[in-house]
Formats: structure tokens, sequence, C-alpha cells
């Protein structure tokens, strides 16, 4: 059995410095173009060693993203062939609904904490494969920092690590002929998850096709205090109601959905046109005391 190498599933899960090294780059070059440097034989020396660091550590940041491309080709490429040759067989929600509940199925949740907190399928076993950092050191906090940049300020994506204890936990909970349901948010992390599964013994593995994310409400019984489908979403946009997953549960819940995100949207433009007019008034108290 061939081993897993674990694509990065985001650009930000496991690299976020890949990330500030383009930054830098970007930086730097934009830098150079501007300064004046005095003309003489070291000087200019100095210039195009400079200038040669920049364009190898531009071609590392290339090297990283093309690597990053085959690598989620080739696992993809792996998870179609497991699927293709039956070794993970294939659910739908519903189905998998049926299965847990007429054959007593269990359903491993391999969502991160930040999903699984919100709503899980009742009964559920849960093992993150990956989990959200939560460590402050420095490297872990540039890392959030970048992707809060990056966006995850508007989708609210966490920060996620793989989860070392991931195998271990599962065969403490698990033996190897055991019938397992695997399931995250969307479908593409819990394919890594089968994938570590077969190559670890397992046989018997079910992978929930779409995430529990395209589950409907009456395929799978659910707690928690949201539905599944807005377990996976975040951030700003989670705050105005503009995902895709919230356009469609105010399709079913109606006008008084709808109200709430209005209410919140209009309170943020007051909010900035307040925050506006009291910069500008700064801006003019400032001056008076300048001209006094």
């Amino acid at each position: 059995m061939e081993s897993l190498s674990l694509p990065t599933l985001n650009p930000l899960l496991a690299s976020g410095s890949n990330v500030h090294r383009k930054q830098s780059s970007r930086m730097i070059t934009s830098v150079t173009s501007s300064l004046n440097f005095p003309v003489g034989s070291k000087s200019i020396s100095t210039v195009r060693r400079f200038r040669a660091g920049v364009v190898r550590m531009q071609a590392v940041d290339e090297d990283i993203d093309l690597k990053q491309m085959r690598d989620m080709a080739a696992a993809k490429k792996r998870w179609d062939g497991l699927l293709r040759e039956g070794r993970v067989k294939l659910l739908t929600p519903r189905e998998a609904g049926y299965a847990i509940q007429l054959s007593n199925k269990p359903l491993l949740d391999v969502r991160p904490s930040s999903e699984r907190n919100k709503a899980w399928v009742k009964g559920s076993t849960w093992v993150p494969i990956f989990e959200n950092e939560d460590n402050l050191d420095a490297g872990t906090l540039s890392k959030k920092v970048t992707s809060f940049a990056m966006g995850g300020w508007w989708s609210g994506a966490p920060t996620l690590s793989f989860n070392k204890l991931f195998l271990p936990k599962v065969e403490e909970k698990f033996p190897k002929e055991a019938e397992l349901i695997v399931a995250c948010q969307k479908g593409l992390r819990s394919l890594a998850a089968c994938e570590l599964l077969y190559n670890a013994g397992y046989q018997n593995i079910f992978w929930v096709q779409g995430g529990l994310e395209s589950a409907e409400d009456e395929d799978l019984v659910t707690e928690g205090s949201q539905p599944l489908k807005l377990a996976g979403i975040g951030g700003f946009s989670e705050f105005l109601g503009w995902t895709d997953q919230q356009r469609a549960q105010a399709a079913k819940e109606g006008w008084g959905y709808r109200l709430v995100f209005t209410a919140r949207l209009l309170g943020v433009v007051l909010a900035a046109d307040a925050l506006f007019v009291g910069a500008q008034q700064l801006g003019h108290y400032i001056q008076e005391l300048r001209g006094h």
C-alpha cells in the first residue's frame, strides 16, 4: 500500500510562510527598483547580488507553488483510484443516514473543532484530521495574521494543522474490521482521511460524497446550535449573511431570517458612517490645535 503524502489542502493550511515570502519578494523588488545607489563598481556589484537573491527567492516561491499543485493533482488521482476500484465506497448523505439508522454503522467526523462545535450528526465519533492552531508562538501568529489578511476576515477560514494523533485515536476507538462512514464538511478532507485509514489497514470505509454540507435536513439526525450546512462558514460574510449557504437557508426561513441580516448590514453602514464623521471632526480638531 502506498504511503500518504498529504497535499496542502489550503494555501494557508501549512504554508502561511509561503504567502509571506511572496509578499516579501514583491516588496524587495519594488524597493530595489526605487533606490538610487551611488555609481561605483562595489555598489553595482552589491545591487547585482541583491537582485540575484530576489530572483532566487521568486524562483523558490514558484517551485513551492508548482510542488503544491503537483501534490494536489497526485492526491486527487489516488483518491479517484480508491473510489473507482471500490477500496473506498461512496455514499450520499441520505444513504449515510440510512446506514447509520438501519445498520448502526458508525460515522467518523473528521472536521476541525470550529465546524464540529456548531453542528454534528447525533451519535457520531469525532476525530479531526486537521485541527485549529491555537498556539501563540511566533510561527503560528504569523500564519494567523497572513490568513486573516488574505481573506480570513471575510470567510472566517481558520488556520489548521495536521493532527498527528488522528490515526492512533481512530485505532483506539475502532478495530480494523469496522465499517466506518467518514465525513467532513465539504468532502475533501474526509477523502484524505479515507486514504490514511485504508493504508493503515481499514478495509470497510465509506466516504460521504459532498460532505455533511450537502445533506438535507431530513437526511441525518443532527445536534448543535446551527444547521449542518452552516457549520463551515464564518467571518464577516457570515455576520452579514452573504454566503451561498445562508442565501439557501433564507429561501427556506422567509423574511424573518432576511431581516436579521438586513438589520446587521444597516448597523455596519451606520457604524462606518459614524467613524467617517468622527475621523473628519478629529482631523479638523487637530488642524485647529496646530493653528494655535
